[in-house]
C-alpha cells in the first residue's frame, strides 16, 4: 500500500445502499481536482457500488481492500 495524502476520511460503517455513494459524492464536493478521499464501509455491495461509481462519474478508484468485514475505497477526484 502506497503512501497516499488523504484529503478527507468518509466513515460509511453501518449504511446500505446507496447511502456509502450518497456519502462519497457529498465528500467529493469538498475537495479539489486530484485530492483523495477514503471512504469505510460495511456493505458487501459496496465492493460492486463503488466501481460502478467510479466508471460512471470518472473518479478514480486507487484502492480497494478489506478486512474484518470492513471495506476500504481511496479515491481520486476528477
Amino acid at each position: 500500500m502506497a503512501n497516499l495524502e488523504i484529503k478527507q476520511k468518509v466513515d460509511a460503517s453501518g449504511l446500505s445502499c446507496p447511502l456509502p455513494i450518497l456519502r462519497a459524492t457529498q465528500a467529493m464536493k469538498t475537495i479539489a481536482a486530484g485530492e483523495l478521499i477514503e471512504v469505510t464501509a460495511t456493505d458487501p455491495g459496496s465492493v460492486k457500488d463503488f466501481a460502478a461509481w467510479s466508471a460512471a462519474t470518472g473518479n478514480t478508484l486507487v484502492e480497494q481492500d478489506s478486512s474484518n468485514g470492513k471495506f476500504r475505497f481511496v479515491l481520486r477526484h476528477k
